[in-house]
């Protein structure tokens, strides 16, 4: 049963994404934040088939703690659905992703169409000058900016070193950073075909200030909390750890 969603799955999100990255090649004339809208309404969509196709909800716990306006978003990253839902559960926002994605087919046109901020990973240093400058330019257009600080998707249970590019630009912008855990991977794990039904949870957390601290503090002030919270909601996946 499991397959057979999964197949479903893929065929729906090829038959909605190719159209949608037509259009987003198509409306390059128009305004940043408007391409972004209109693109974006992709994700209500996905969403929706996300939930009744694959039969994979979500269940938000502290959302009081969002900020009213702008901040970085420091987010566990274990699965492609948090770059879908993320955008449904915070307000306009865009992601620190690597360049090469915006040379997917059909996919990574949409995303070269929107605002965000596209890194050359190589890049050493100079990758977060990048993440620096095009992320303060998208703060002050309003929108929020995700980091996903392990680099890369990591299996529920694992950890990989938190990079501080997020809290970098948090304190070069003068805004704070969320911190976010979740447990997408157990039904979306990375690179798998089939996806499996549940509810996964996205905890909030407190806002971390910016404001006389430093970086690296803020990184492992957000850090910190992520983890703990990952073992105080999900503790099977770390019941091997010491």
């Amino acid at each position: 049963m499991h397959l057979i969603r999964s197949f479903v799955f893929a065929i729906v999100l090829t038959l909605i994404t190719v159209p949608y990255a037509i259009f987003a090649t198509l409306i390059f004339w128009l305004p940043p934040m408007t391409r972004h809208r209109l693109i974006t309404s992709w994700v209500p969509i996905m969403m929706w088939v996300i939930k009744h196709v694959l039969g994979i909800r979500y269940r938000v716990i502290g959302a009081e703690n969002m900020p009213a306006g702008p901040a970085v978003v420091v987010a566990k990253h274990q699965s492609a659905w948090e770059t879908i839902a993320l955008q449904q559960i915070f307000p306009p926002l865009c992601y620190v992703l690597k360049r090469e994605l915006l040379r997917v087919p059909f996919f990574g046109w949409g995303l070269a169409s929107i605002p965000g901020i596209a890194i050359d990973r190589k890049a050493g240093k100079d990758a977060l000058a990048q993440v620096v400058e095009q992320g303060r330019a998208r703060l002050k257009e309003g929108l929020w900016v995700v980091v996903f600080p392990e680099g890369t998707r990591t299996a529920p249970g694992a950890v990989r070193r938190y990079k501080p590019g997020g809290a970098i630009l948090a304190k070069r912008a003068g805004v704070p950073v969320v911190p976010v855990a979740h447990n997408a991977g157990e039904f979306w794990r990375r690179n798998a075909f089939i996806k499996h039904p549940g509810e996964i949870i996205v905890s909030i957390g407190p806002v971390i200030e910016v404001k006389g601290v430093k970086a690296d503090e803020i990184n492992t002030r957000a850090e910190a909390w992520v983890e703990a919270e990952m073992r105080r909601l999900f503790p099977h996946h770390y019941a091997a750890q010491p």
